[in-house]
């Protein structure tokens, strides 16, 4: 029997890998210089530390499917216990451990059981939601930012996205991405994905008749 032909979709999402790769390099190098002090930042994700954050993309890049599922079973299908479970896993004794476990997944491709898209998207938010309240400015191709937006228009799966946006009409500045009708919220890619992923701080950034209805809809867990 021979393996069947891979889709045009597979494809697709097999060749997003090489941009989850670039983004976690580019993290890390943002985050070689962070003092002690930088590192218990709070981040854009309710609760979590910058430092907490980067482990909980490491902990995400160690998951098979496997692996994934017996954390489930372990944590008795609370999947927020798994969640913190998996990343106290990875924070190591130090900052510096912290990041040095980061760097040795960034060329991983390992995942659980989850579209490569969603890893994407996972690595570019988190990123963002350590780099903001860090002061630091990263340029992702527009590209691979629309390519998230696409995705996240039409899912609830990871982060309720798809539902916050019911009603909207999300127009990029900055590139092709448009969705949606009702009042309008335009802005840059990367401000109307993370707005649209419950980062309220984005819609700073933002405009249109729109943008507080999707500022109300905010928040991240």
């Amino acid at each position: 029997m021979t393996d069947p032909e891979p889709t045009a979709d597979s494809s697709r999402e097999t060749g997003l890998w090489p941009s989850i790769h670039a983004e976690r390099a580019a993290l890390a190098a943002d985050l070689a210089e962070l003092t002690d002090e930088q590192w218990t930042t709070p981040s854009l994700c309710t609760g979590l530390t910058v430092r907490e954050v980067l482990a909980h993309l490491t902990a995400g890049a160690g998951l098979n499917a496997v692996r994934w599922l017996a954390g489930v079973i372990r944590c008795r299908f609370d999947f927020d216990k798994q969640v913190a479970m998996r990343l106290a896993e990875q924070m190591g004794t130090a900052p510096a451990e912290t990041l040095e476990r980061f760097r040795r997944i960034v060329e991983s491709t390992t995942k659980p059981p989850l579209p490569v898209v969603a890893m994407l998207g996972e690595t570019i938010v988190h990123g963002e939601d350590i780099r903001r309240p860090l002061g630091i400015r990263r340029d992702h191709p527009v590209e691979v930012v629309t390519r998230v937006a696409d995705y996240y228009r039409g899912s609830d799966l990871v982060v309720l996205a798809k539902g916050r946006i019911e009603g909207l009409r999300l127009v990029a500045e900055d590139g092709p991405f448009t969705t949606g009708s009702g009042p309008l919220v335009s802005g840059p890619t990367l401000d109307l994905v993370m707005a649209m992923t419950g980062r309220t701080t984005y819609c700073d950034d933002l405009e249109g008749d729109g943008v507080e209805l999707l500022r109300s809809r905010g928040g991240t867990t």
